[in-house]
């Protein structure tokens, strides 16, 4: 299973000028178009004399949500070359925006993939690059007389609390990455029920401990 991927820690800017031409480059980590979308809203309002503002950007684990937009220049002369770069660098859930202020020198086909390709390759080779997990998020209710051995697998499994609560049952959240989470939940039910890794295997529920999976993260 595929659980993790690469994309930007936080957003970066590149720069390329070429005969009188600028190309301001924007790119930025995002999940979703809508965060595309309001990227692009913004540098418009930043930048309402600017001649282009072509973009592209890629989503999703298996990268099969992506666009290329060479908003007026000539075909697959701005998008493609932006989208190139975010899959040379092995890269998702990316988006880059780059803004071309015109010089009054006409750069060509050639001149331009040159320069949207290099304005945005400079911002990526600027950025820092992470690797980012992708994990599903549960909660766990149980009575307190679980409490020791629920605790102790997950410290053990070194899985990540996101927010607990004790009233008149206790109740965590945690992050589990997904590649793993089979072997997380054997364990855990193995521990609550004190039986061993196998027969935890066969068991659907335990007694006074409830799972819910609440969302991807």
């Amino acid at each position: 299973m595929i659980d993790s991927y690469l994309t930007l820690a936080e957003p970066v800017t590149g720069e390329f000028r070429d005969r009188g031409s600028k190309f301001l480059a924007y790119a930025w980590p995002i999940c979703t178009e809508a965060e595309a979308q309001q990227h692009l809203e913004s540098l418009r309002k930043i930048h309402p004399k600017a001649r282009h503002q072509c973009y592209a950007y890629r989503l999703g684990l298996d990268k099969n949500n992506f666009r290329a937009n060479d908003d007026g220049e000539p075909s697959g002369t701005a998008g493609k070359p932006i989208l190139g770069q975010i899959d040379s660098f092995g890269l998702t859930n990316v988006f880059i925006v780059v803004v071309r202020y015109f010089g009054g020198t006409l750069l060509g086909t050639s001149g331009l993939i040159n320069a949207y390709r290099t304005s945005a390759q400079d911002a990526l080779q600027k950025a820092t690059i992470v690797e980012q997990l992708v994990e599903d998020v549960y909660r766990l209710t149980f009575g307190y007389v679980l409490m020791p051995d629920v605790m102790n697998a997950i410290k053990k499994l070194d899985v990540k609390v996101l927010k607990q609560d004790f009233g008149e049952e206790a109740m965590l959240e945690i992050a589990v990455r997904q590649g793993s989470k089979e072997h997380v939940f054997t364990m855990l039910k193995a521990y609550a029920a004190k039986v061993s890794m196998e027969e935890a295997v066969l068991l659907d529920v335990v007694p006074g401990l409830e799972i819910e999976f609440l969302f991807v993260s």
